[in-house]
């Protein structure tokens, strides 16, 4: 699983800082979540295809997270994209892009898939043989979700020195990944469990951004690998984070410590801090392992 950070900023667009946008490599997936202004050109810089991204998921309709949208599929469309584009989303997005395109009479020449989301709980809204999707409910000035991105458990791994001792048929091969006991070239059944390895535990992701502290969310986020939330304050102006429903850094944290998440990844920041190392040791004190995004960084988990 690989994480690409194409925008990490809040608000406006930088002559350095791009708003938010990421890319999630994942079981042969390339997902992208958010679409700030300029991610187009960012995901050029991070050369990252476009033909590759068919899925696309939208937090909540401010500006910093979607105008980018209308421009990337654009381009696909200039581009001469055939492949299907799923973009999921809060109800609203599909009259927005749909009504630009009719304006400027640029239909697109592939199917453009819009998912509609209004639902307040947390939903399954995307699933594959290797990956589910889910939205996590957040607490902003409008319908806000984040993003779950769940590795299903995969196939067990087989242990081939015994499976050749144990005198196998190549053709059982295939059941003993699925888990199954087979029988061996006598016709005595051979316990799964003998002749196959447990398969790697499967890795998720969570994305949350934008979002006032909120616990309702831990159960959703608890114990995923690792956790991108938003920290667009530090505790001194943690009283301009509530009139606009966001986190500071030490918020972020200790939700990060209350759902027992592998890695915190604070991203979202005001362009008001010159310095940003002050998020990370804000909220290093409460939750250790804590990483900061950064326009181009990648995580890899």
């Amino acid at each position: 699983m690989k994480l690409t950070i194409l925008g990490c900023y809040s608000a406006t667009p930088q002559i350095h800082t791009n708003p938010t946008a990421q890319v999630l490599a994942i079981k042969n997936h390339t997902f992208l979540i958010d679409c700030g202004e300029g991610t187009q050109v960012e995901l050029r810089r991070n050369k990252v295809k476009f033909g590759r991204i068919k899925h696309i998921f939208i937090s909540h309709l401010h500006g910093d997270h979607c105008f980018g949208l209308a421009g990337l599929i654009s381009t696909f469309r200039l581009l001469t994209r055939e492949a299907d584009l799923h973009i999921y989303a809060p109800k609203g997005l599909k009259e927005v892009i749909t009504l630009q395109m009719k304006l400027s009479n640029s239909w697109t020449n592939f199917k453009l898939i819009f998912h509609e989301l209004s639902a307040t709980s947390s939903e399954l809204i995307f699933e594959d043989d290797k990956v589910e999707v889910y939205t996590i409910p957040l607490d902003h000035r409008i319908y806000t979700n984040g993003f779950l991105f769940k590795e299903k458990i995969g196939e067990r791994k087989l242990d081939m020195n015994a499976v050749l001792n144990a005198n196998i048929d190549v053709a059982y091969y295939r059941k003993l990944k699925q888990g199954s006991d087979v029988p061996d070239n006598s016709g005595n059944m051979v316990d799964n469990a003998s002749v196959t390895l447990d398969p790697k535990p499967p890795k998720s992701y969570a994305f949350c951004s934008d979002t006032a502290y909120n616990e309702s969310i831990l159960p959703i986020i608890n114990g995923v690998d690792a956790l991108y939330h938003e920290s667009t304050f530090i505790e001194k102006n943690e009283s301009l984070a509530l009139p606009t429903k966001h986190s500071t850094a030490k918020q972020a944290a200790t939700i990060a410590k209350k759902a027992n998440v592998g890695q915190l990844i604070l991203g979202h920041y005001s362009t008001r801090y010159d310095d940003l190392s002050v998020f990370k040791t804000e909220a290093a004190s409460i939750f250790p392992n804590v990483e900061l995004a950064k326009d181009g960084k990648t995580f890899e988990f």
